[in-house]
């Protein structure tokens, strides 16, 4: 059964315990390293100028938001959206049926129902992301 290393425990200091108990749910069944938890207001500053986040005053910062990965020695392939996204959506199922409400970076508005234009049916879509973030998950307060 996989765990959090050394180094991905010591990222999810000061993160919400509602977001830690999530994630330590989530890595007993798929192996996932803690890119980064609480960050400062600097940090967070840096990020903005770089264009890698679009919130001055993020979660980030408040301890309400992780970046995490699928856990791999060769390291993040940040191009294989499909890992992202079967991460995302694994993510989003577990904390559902504990009863914690999260957001993913992949699918800004969830829960994803958009009405297609041609049926009129719902349908889920991660199209409607003017900025993804995939490897960030984030409470709904």
């Amino acid at each position: 059964m996989p765990k959090f290393g050394r180094r991905s425990r010591q990222r999810l200091k000061g993160v919400d315990s509602r977001l830690v108990n999530v994630l330590n749910e989530v890595v007993k069944y798929y192996d996932i390293t803690i890119i980064e938890g609480l960050r400062s207001q600097e940090r967070q500053n840096e990020l903005v100028a770089q264009g890698k986040s679009k919130t001055k005053y993020g979660k980030h910062v408040r301890g309400k938001a992780v970046d995490i990965a699928p856990y791999s020695k060769a390291g993040i392939d940040w191009d294989n959206r499909d890992d992202w996204h079967y991460l995302g959506g694994f993510i989003l199922g577990i904390a559902t049926q504990m009863g914690i409400n999260v957001r993913w970076g992949g699918d800004w508005s969830s829960p994803s129902l958009d009405k297609d234009v041609m049926s009129g049916k719902e349908q889920r879509t991660t199209k409607d992301n003017g900025f993804d973030d995939l490897c960030h998950i984030e409470l709904i307060d």
